[in-house]
């Protein structure tokens, strides 16, 4: 497998991942800074990859833990490579297996927030990629969002968050798997610039929360000559949080 080597943050997170098939990028960084985890709180990634959002997480929030999931075994050991290359071998966990067999560590665990950057395709929606890879990453395949939902619910604490990114097209179908479990859900549509329909959306929800839905105003991310908004770069290269204190 050949790798490339990537910088994410400003190059303050060193990345190496396969140069061909899914590779992590701004999604990662924007996930991450969605996450509302605190010091010393735990967080589990569904999915991790290599790493991306467990290491953007780790590196904006002191002593905050973060625990991986990737049904990759190569993956798995990329992200155990990179958290070492970014010093944080001792915060980034991430382990091989998936939300229907997950190890012992994760099945028997309840985190503070869980974060989730599922397959964003169901089943027969799309034509699946020749490399594997990628296939998995992006077809939902015998795993359709509605459990990968239910998996992160059942393992966040109650009053804690669930985060994930994905399609504004399946904002249904999300809000649909949170409807019995979760509650004072927030929608981050993120704008690709000004006039154009939001096709990422951010989606996140407290699990037991009774609050209503709110719309966040959202993120716009590109300028109309395609550089990045300032709010946008604050995030991708300044590492700042996302601000949804204003949604609530």
């Amino acid at each position: 497998m050949e790798l490339t080597q990537d910088h994410l943050l400003n190059r303050r997170v060193i990345l190496s991942q396969p140069k061909i098939g899914y590779r992590a990028g701004s999604d990662a960084i924007l996930l991450a800074a969605a996450v509302p985890a605190l010091a010393g709180q735990t967080v589990l990634d569904a999915g991790a990859g290599v790493g991306a959002v467990a290491l953007c997480l780790a590196s904006r929030v002191e002593n905050v833990t973060v625990h991986g999931l990737e049904r990759q075994a190569e993956l798995t050991e990329l992200a155990a490579d990179n958290a070492a290359a970014n010093g944080l071998a001792d915060r980034v966990n991430v382990l091989c297996g998936d939300i229907h067999q997950p190890p012992g560590e994760i099945n028997r665990a309840v985190f503070d927030h869980t974060v989730c950057n599922p397959p964003f395709h169901a089943v027969g929606r799309a034509s699946p990629s020749p490399d594997q890879g990628k296939a998995l990453a992006h077809s939902e395949g015998e795993t359709p969002l509605s459990k990968w939902l239910s998996f992160c619910l059942r393992r966040t604490r109650h009053g804690g968050t669930v985060t994930m990114i994905h399609r504004a097209s399946r904002l249904h179908d999300i809000l649909a798997g949170w409807k019995d479990g979760a509650g004072d859900v927030v929608i981050i549509p993120l704008w690709p610039k000004a006039g154009r329909p939001a096709k990422r959306i951010i989606v996140q929800a407290r699990v037991g929360g009774k609050g209503p839905m709110v719309l966040h105003p959202g993120l716009q991310l590109h300028q109309y000559n395609g550089a990045d908004t300032d709010k946008a770069q604050a995030i991708l290269r300044g590492g700042m949080a996302m601000d949804l204190a204003i949604s609530r």
